[in-house]
């Protein structure tokens, strides 16, 4: 399905649109999402049912047979996410499924295991998304400056940051941050941000995330296929890229 690999991708200049999943049917998810064209399926291993490094790569397997770009994220709880073990334990796993996957993400505040995952992607030479999120509110300028700047020195390589937008005042600041950067992922969370999810990445915001069909991962998230639509209306770049099976 894809014809240029995540690195090449993000270089071109068009957005990726990212749907996440679980292990509830990898092979019937995959086959769907080379279907619908998916830009990058986001593996959420701490939805797993079995978080075992043998069965995590068995459910990575039917993403990569059907030549789909994988970014894996373990999220932790402090985040989000459903992640039940400990660091050391959440380290190993992306360790071990860096081979398998053409990137990860790990939040900034995991700052017992990000130093780890940044060198081990560094020898896989796989991409790094260092990420920040807040479900409650959008931080003051000066901290979502300073969050970029810290995960920039820790080596990221697109730095995200989703935060909840509660109006028109948090969608200014993140514009903003976005339009103060480059290679980076920002998202504005819930109702009042839903529109980011398809024109911060006219802005430049690398990647968005959309659900697969009714069930957003996030509050927000528009359906695939609406979020490819209206993307493909704004944004040239991501109509071309969409067209060449990039």
């Amino acid at each position: 399905m894809a014809t240029q690999t995540l690195r090449e991708r993000l270089s071109g200049g068009a957005p990726l649109v990212a749907v996440s999943f679980g292990d509830d049917d990898p092979a019937g998810d995959a086959a769907r999402a080379r279907e619908l064209g998916v830009d990058l399926a986001e593996l959420r291993i701490d939805w797993n049912r079995s978080v075992e490094p043998a069965d995590v790569l068995a459910a990575i397997a039917p993403f990569r047979a059907a030549g789909l770009r994988i970014l894996a994220t373990i999220r932790s709880k402090a985040e989000g996410g459903r992640w039940p073990g400990d660091e050391a334990a959440r380290r190993r796993l992306f360790e071990a499924v860096l081979p398998a996957v053409d990137a990860v993400d790990v939040e900034l505040s995991s700052a017992g295991i990000l130093p780890g995952v940044v060198a081990a992607a560094r020898a896989a030479d796989r991409l790094v998304v260092v990420s920040y999120h807040d479900f409650d509110k959008t931080p003051d300028e000066d901290f979502l400056r300073g969050t970029v700047e810290a995960a920039r020195a820790a080596g990221a390589d697109l730095v995200k940051i989703s935060t909840m937008a509660h109006g028109p005042e948090d969608l200014r600041r993140l514009a903003a941050l976005l339009l103060r950067y480059d290679s980076m992922v920002v998202i504005g969370m819930g109702a009042e941000g839903a529109a980011t999810r398809v024109f911060f990445p006219v802005l430049g915001s690398r990647i968005t995330y959309s659900a697969d069909g009714e069930r957003p991962s996030a509050p927000g998230q528009l359906p695939f296929t609406e979020t490819a639509r209206l993307l493909a209306t704004f944004s040239p770049g991501y109509a071309t890229a969409r067209g060449a099976g990039a």
